[in-house]
């Protein structure tokens, strides 16, 4: 697969539509604009790319809706070299946005089918996350800890403690937690014992799973 103007003006209608749903970070916009959706996707799925929607991939899991993709992105409050942890590496859009940000990109999957896919898919594009692991997420990674942000990609019935003690003072993790409909979270750590936490609205994501390595 190309990509193509027809592909980059399919990009810009959704960075539009995406900011008159409220996202207002223009990087964030920027990296909506810039990465090619489709190729995370498979051929026959193309048309798919650029509509708002989750879309099935590999091992039962989705590449998610580009709202929620860059809703979470703004929550996190990315820099350039924050070092970001991503639970749940899926397609690698994600991923790649955050890169677009210019973050230093740790990342785990737990799919294995997902994982070597995913991986390939990197290197023939280019993309190059610090570290891509397959993992559980639940328990982070760590041994690069602390992080300034942390992006969970799936829902989780309540917030890993391994995570929010693997964040630096003044990072957030950002998470779906609930069973079904998930409330998403951004947690701020304020100090070793303090964390702040945020509410904003209901998200639908596929559940995170805990060892299953």
């Amino acid at each position: 697969m190309k990509d193509t103007f027809k592909h980059k003006g399919m990009r810009n209608q959704l960075a539009e539509l995406i900011a008159s749903k409220g996202i207002r970070n223009k990087k964030v916009l920027a990296a909506i604009r810039t990465i090619p959706r489709h190729l995370f996707m498979d051929s026959s799925f193309e048309d798919h790319a650029y509509q708002d929607k989750p879309f099935p991939i590999a091992a039962d899991q989705t590449i998610s809706q580009p709202y929620t993709v860059a809703f979470q992105t703004e929550l996190l409050d990315v820099e350039p070299d924050h070092k970001v942890l991503e639970i749940g590496t899926g397609s690698g859009y994600q991923t790649a946005v955050l890169l677009h940000l210019k973050a230093k990109v740790y990342t785990i999957e737990r799919q294995l089918e997902l994982f070597k896919k995913t991986n390939l898919f990197f290197k023939k594009m280019g993309y190059r996350p610090k570290k891509f692991v397959f993992g559980d997420g639940y328990k982070g990674l760590p041994e690069h800890a602390p992080f300034d942000g942390i992006i969970v990609t799936a829902g989780a019935p309540e917030v890993p403690k391994k995570l929010l003690g693997q964040l630096k003072i003044g990072g957030k993790l950002v998470i779906p937690v609930g069973k079904g409909d998930q409330e998403m979270l951004r947690i701020t750590r304020k100090s070793d014992t303090e964390f702040a936490q945020e509410e904003f609205g209901t998200f639908r994501f596929v559940p995170l799973l805990e060892d299953k390595n």
